[in-house]
């Protein structure tokens, strides 16, 4: 077991956004994944998450998988550079006393994508896409906060990359967790090669 401190950020206006000051790379674009396969964000959830202990759904079905794609406010926005995809975020909406809260649930970068400033590019986007994310779904009442949380077992670079986009906390604590190897089957350790 380990103790982990977990961080909860939020923005309660559009307003509060810092975008980031780096101009985006030419052969950079930001895109919402249409009608998203599970197979698909179980790849880049993979990719992502695998150095930073994501496990969490890694025992979901696919079923369970393409339901929390399939929910009312959920989307799936995925930074793309030269064509392959670089990194990702999922948001998840709930509505709360009538009014919508959007949830940056996973937010990350493929390792080779790190130090690049490609996170606040990302993260500039996808807040943004967060606050109007009522109008590209019908129904769901307006946004009233988007929120996110991070752990000490993140990477270094992002809650400094939260709060330089203008997110505050709001809450932190600490907890004993039980931390899976989610690198576990994404590749082998080394590779044999007969000689």
């Amino acid at each position: 077991m380990t103790n982990v401190t977990i961080t909860y950020l939020q923005l309660l206006a559009p307003e509060e956004i810092k975008p980031s000051s780096r101009p985006a790379p030419q052969d950079v674009r930001i895109e919402l994944v249409q009608d998203i396969s599970p197979e698909y964000s179980k790849f880049l959830y993979r990719s992502v998450g695998s150095d930073l202990n994501w496990a969490d759904r890694l025992n979901s079905t696919r079923e369970e998988w393409d339901a929390v794609l399939r929910q009312d406010g959920s989307e799936t926005w995925v930074l793309y550079r030269r064509g392959a995809p670089q990194g990702y975020v999922e948001l998840v909406t709930e509505v709360v006393d009538g009014r919508s809260e959007v949830e940056v649930f996973y937010f990350g970068l493929f390792p080779q994508a790190i130090g690049q400033g490609l996170g606040g590019l990302l993260l500039t986007e996808v807040l943004r896409q967060a606050w109007a994310l009522d109008s590209r779904t019908p129904g769901l009442p307006p946004v009233s906060r988007v929120w996110l949380h991070t752990c000490s077992l993140d990477g270094p670079a992002a809650l400094p990359n939260y709060e330089a986009r203008g997110l505050k906390v709001y809450k932190q604590e600490t907890e004993e967790t039980d931390v899976k190897d989610a690198s576990i089957g994404l590749w082998p350790e080394t590779s044999v090669h007969a000689g």
